[in-house]
């Protein structure tokens, strides 16, 4: 033994961990959407459950991934805490597959064998020949994630060779065999390295995986390794359960802390069934002799699937303790509280899922500050106190979710890394500074409702009418909006712009009209005042507007981010077909209105008038 067998130990490690990180964060990239719909179908089945458990665990490599996805859905409110507990059972039995592909150390073939393309220095070259004509090709859909779950399997088996070729040169030194001895005669001790290394390395699958490295030496034994890879299920469900636990709520932390009781309890029966079946001589074949790769990943699967089916009927009395232990939240006062739960830090890790809830509550935040629009133009028509008061209630609602959203944007960004995340980002990051504005501008228009009834002013009827047209065309922008953010609907984002050069000539002619009434002295000083002030906040209104379209369009349209002005300033001065088409449309619709003010009074204007 000298020092460049460590060192080419700890080179393997590295490259096994990197290629077990890069394959599982790539997979989780890709999939993390369609986990989540999956997890939302979950019914109040163990069993269907526990089935979805396994399998996501399977697909992405990682039962601390899923459950700690499954805690953020809890926490979110889209999954029952009841709900989770299969599927934190099944995750713990789908980690093995990875042990399971591993055994492919020991596939043994001929030179002219098919068998000799599943040994690990044939699939490892191979993985990373795809990977890299993935990316650098990148001539199918997702080819760069693709490539890189490719290159990281590549990685992943060109560390393990590397760790055994390294494992057998220490074997003829004898301290490993002193080791192993060691943990052979002494389980206890066995059980807690088990459990440390896998809560350094932070993954179980890492840890079986080194077992399944050093069986190459043939000095395991089967004594040697049951109880390291009983104490692993503890050292992962306790790292599980921190991620769990950080800044989360209650129900999030009850998920970790049910994996932590469900591994104790399957530690417990394995070590005791172990034990129990030895001394009954049943195990006498075995105990003694060598293990390779595959009695590893064959323990490993049967002591989890064992536990699993004996332990699946207590879920019960799991979810009695884990409400015992951790206390309910105290109950905030936020009426959205439900939308910002979802904006949790476990989701940083599977970034689409993270993502989703800023698009979620970005959606709630809009309806709100839109709702709140709506009802200050009802102050304009009838001034009612108790629905102002509404309106800034609602106000501070908008604010806050504003606040935390803003929050969680911030600590995403770090967490991500595919274009595409950052770039929808990016667009959220725009529009919920537009979605807050929204708000503030329904607060000023309620506020100057409630000074026109201070100082018993009021508009005339044919002002009100006028006005009426107005809001309705605001109305059917805010439409626009609403399905520009909602779908990402760039024919709708070009909608928003014809519809707001009209808004503009709309309040041009509504300006007209009321300084001939001021000249008539149909209106008083103080009402024009305040109407010069609304026509600057339905502007600004539909100019927020169009700032939502244009970060959609740049979403869609990476080029234009450098020439949204000049973009915009050639679409209003020159147009195209659909422009001019839509602004024909919606100009004879609301000029006819005006013409006609009977039928754009607030008691029979449609909410939202047909196109």
């Amino acid at each position: 033994m000298n020092i460049f067998d460590i060192i080419s130990l700890l080179g393997g490690l590295a490259m096994f961990l990197y290629g077990m990180r890069l394959m599982g964060d790539s997979l989780k990239e890709n999939s993390s959407g369609a986990l989540k719909a999956a997890m939302e179908k979950v019914t109040n089945n163990p069993f269907k459950a526990f089935i979805l458990g396994v399998l996501i665990t399977a697909l992405i490599q990682s039962s601390t991934a899923t459950i700690v996805i499954t805690a953020g859905l809890v926490g979110a409110g889209i999954l029952s805490l009841h709900q989770s507990l299969g599927i934190i059972i099944g995750a713990n039995l789908g980690t093995t597959v990875t042990g399971q592909i591993i055994r492919l150390l020991d596939v043994e073939a001929s030179g002219t064998s098919v068998l000799r393309f599943f040994q690990p220095s044939t699939l490892a070259p191979i993985a990373l020949i795809i990977g890299m004509v993935l990316i650098m090709g990148n001539f199918i859909k997702n080819a760069h994630s693709v490539g890189k779950i490719a290159i990281g399997f590549g990685i992943l088996f060109s560390g393990l060779l590397n760790m055994t070729g390294a494992v057998n040169n220490l074997a003829s030194s004898g301290i490993l065999e002193s080791l192993f001895v060691g943990l052979g005669d002494h389980p206890v001790l066995g059980y807690l390295t088990g459990a440390g290394v896998a809560f350094v390395l932070q993954s179980s699958s890492a840890a079986v995986g080194i077992l399944q490295a050093f069986s190459a030496t043939g000095l395991l034994s089967f004594k040697a390794i049951y109880a390291v890879i009983v104490g692993i299920y503890l050292g992962d469900c306790v790292t599980t359960a921190i991620v769990c636990w950080i800044g989360a709520k209650a129900e999030t932390r009850r998920v970790g802390i049910i994996n932590i009781l469900y591994n104790l309890s399957k530690s417990v029966l394995v070590l005791g069934g172990v034990l129990l079946i030895h001394s009954l001589g049943w195990l006498d074949g075995l105990w003694n002799e060598p293990v390779n790769s595959g009695v590893i990943a064959n323990t490993n699967s049967v002591f989890n699937l064992g536990s699993a089916l004996l332990l699946l009927p207590l879920l019960g009395v799991y979810e009695h303790w884990g409400r015992k232990l951790v206390k309910d939240d105290p109950v905030p006062d936020s009426k959205y509280k439900e939308n910002l739960d979802a904006l949790n830090p476990v989701f940083f890790n599977t970034p689409a899922l993270a993502l989703r809830s800023c698009y979620d509550a970005l959606l709630t935040q809009f309806y709100a500050a839109r709702s709140n629009i709506e009802k200050s133009f009802r102050l304009l028509e009838r001034y009612d106190d108790a629905l102002h008061r509404e309106i800034l209630t609602e106000e501070d609602e908008i604010d806050h979710m504003t606040d935390c959203i803003g929050r969680y944007t911030v600590e995403l960004l770090s967490h991500l890394q595919l274009e595409n995340h950052i770039a929808i980002l990016n667009q959220y990051y725009k529009v919920l500074s537009e979605f807050e504005r929204l708000g503030d501008h329904a607060v000023n228009i309620a506020e100057h409702a409630a000074a026109m009834k201070k100082n018993n002013t009021r508009f005339s009827a044919k002002a009100l009418s006028e006005l009426a047209v107005l809001e309705a065309s605001i109305m059917g922008i805010l439409d626009e909006a609403e399905q520009t953010f909602k779908k990402r609907d760039v024919d709708a984002a070009r909608r928003i712009e014809p519809k707001l050069q009209v808004a503009g000539e709309i309040i041009a002619e509504l300006k007209r009209n009321h300084l001939k009434r001021m000249s008539r002295g149909e209106c008083d000083v103080y009402a024009d005042a305040v109407f010069t002030n609304l026509m600057v906040e339905f502007k600004r209104i539909a100019d927020i507007c169009s700032n939502v379209g244009i970060a959609t369009m740049v979403r869609v349209y990476p080029e234009l981010a450098d020439h949204e002005h000049l973009y915009l300033e050639s679409l209003h001065k020159n147009g195209d077909e659909s422009f001019n088409e839509i602004y024909e449309r919606s100009h004879a619709k609301y000029f006819s209105l005006l013409r006609k003010p009977e039928e754009a009074l607030p008691a029979e204007k449609p909410k939202q008038p047909p196109e």
